[in-house]
């Protein structure tokens, strides 16, 4: 409101509110203030709903929104999964907490954050949990020797996902172990320096560290794991309904944006197939 005061306040000097000054605004914001779709589609909003409630005040005049239309739809932005070039540079660049080389580890040492940070990366990607999901989880939220988690999601509701790649099972099961025997079933699962449960900023603090070591630009950021999860499903060829499933989705037109992305599978076709080679001999 404050913004759009200050705009009738430079361009007219009545207060009349009408469909060209409204027009105006617009394209101020859009050209002048070079504001994003979501801000745009938010302030006209808040001013839609502002002169709706004058309309029902006992001096209340005509809303200037009546019959005017504006194109406010925010553009569908594709996600940005993290590509398998950079998880394979990630990955290799994070130790897990048991080594494959027995001589490699020490089973009574303590993981280390890069240690626990690499096991939540891997746990993303794997079962394409939100990154509050997974900092919430508690201790009692894991059963099936580790290979089942039951997850809290968005509006209340509860799925479970799975840890099906045998080594990260390894380190999950022997990370989760170790916590059970010193916490209660109560107790959050991953936990900061302090002993407090990790939260998201501190996580995403982790990744952007992580990314300036390794160069990796644009930045990695808890979602585009989720990203990365169910790109790889799809492009493996996993039905697009257990990805909804496994996601959280609510509706499956949300989970079908990740078929525009998916573009490995469609690649691999057609260098296989080779049509041209058909003909031009």
């Amino acid at each position: 409101m404050n913004t759009f005061q200050k705009f009738i306040s430079a361009e007219t000097t009545s207060n009349s509110v009408t469909h060209e000054l409204l027009v105006r605004y617009h394209q101020h914001l859009r050209e002048t203030a070079q504001a994003s779709p979501a801000t745009m589609r938010r302030r006209f909003v808040t001013l839609r709903s502002y002169y709706k409630w004058l309309e029902g005040e006992p001096e209340g005049i005509a809303s200037p929104f009546i019959g005017l239309r504006l194109d406010l739809k925010i553009p569908q932005r594709l996600p940005r999964p993290v590509d398998r070039p950079t998880l394979t540079t990630l990955f290799k660049s994070t130790k897990h907490l048991i080594e494959l080389n027995p001589e490699d580890h020490l089973l009574n040492r303590p993981a280390s954050s890069e240690q626990i940070t690499g096991l939540i990366v891997r746990l993303l990607v794997v079962t394409g949990m939100r990154i509050g999901e997974i900092t919430h989880l508690r201790l009692m939220d894991v059963s099936g020797a580790c290979s089942k988690i039951r997850v809290h999601g968005k509006g209340n509701r509860e799925r479970t996902v799975y840890v099906a790649n045998t080594r990260l099972l390894s380190d999950f099961r022997y990370y989760w172990e170790k916590r059970s025997r010193a916490e209660d079933p109560h107790a959050y699962l991953f936990l900061n320096a302090r002993g407090d449960r990790l939260t998201e900023p501190a996580f995403r603090k982790r990744l952007r560290t992580i990314s300036n070591s390794l160069l990796i630009a644009p930045y990695l950021t808890p979602h585009r794991f989720r990203h990365s999860a169910a790109t790889l499903l799809i492009e493996e060829g996993v039905d697009i309904r257990i990805v909804q499933r496994l996601l959280g989705h609510a509706s499956i037109s949300t989970t079908e944006i990740y078929t525009k992305v998916s573009d490995n599978s469609l690649v691999a076709a057609i260098e296989r197939a080779d049509t041209l080679a058909q003909v031009d001999l």
